[in-house]
């Protein structure tokens, strides 16, 4: 089954994240509370998320334990192939979202994560293909952990 595993927020740009068991999303504006919301009020900007698997390969290929909260996406999946979701309706619980595109990594991500063996551009390399996805939110409600993400036909 595919699942959201865990939802992370940060009230402000570059602040840690931090761990909530369910978030208030409002369509077209994004996370009630974290750093996007209402931001430009472009859709890519309203929710990240983020496939536990890629995480996983990421470790396993170079040998390391970086946690989910590190690559600072929203929402945390197993199960689901995001990739495809891309330009496609999908159901997160009871609420629609919109994959907007795909959400490759940046210069943050590469330094937040780089090691002395694992340079930024290296990082930003490793995750290509498997940074995440950009959605827009299409309904206002709770997005909570263990809710099911249902791609729709």
């Amino acid at each position: 089954m595919s699942v959201v595993t865990a939802i992370f927020t940060a009230a402000v740009s570059r602040a840690p994240v931090s761990e909530q068991p369910a978030v208030q999303v409002r369509a077209g504006g994004g996370i009630v509370g974290d750093r996007n919301y209402r931001r430009n009020n472009q859709p890519a900007n309203q929710i990240t998320l983020i496939e536990q698997e890629a995480i996983d390969a990421f470790n396993q290929a170079h040998r390391l334990a970086v946690p989910a909260s590190a690559l600072r996406r929203n929402l945390l999946t197993r199960g689901v192939d995001l990739n495809a979701l891309e330009g496609r309706e999908f159901t997160v619980g009871t609420l629609r979202l919109r994959g907007i595109e795909l959400c490759e990594p940046c210069a943050v991500i590469g330094k937040l994560l780089q090691q002395p063996d694992l340079s930024p551009t290296q990082v930003i390399q490793a995750l290509m293909g498997r940074g995440g996805l950009r959605a827009e939110i299409l309904d206002t409600g709770v997005i909570r952990v263990g809710d099911p993400v249902i791609p729709h036909a």
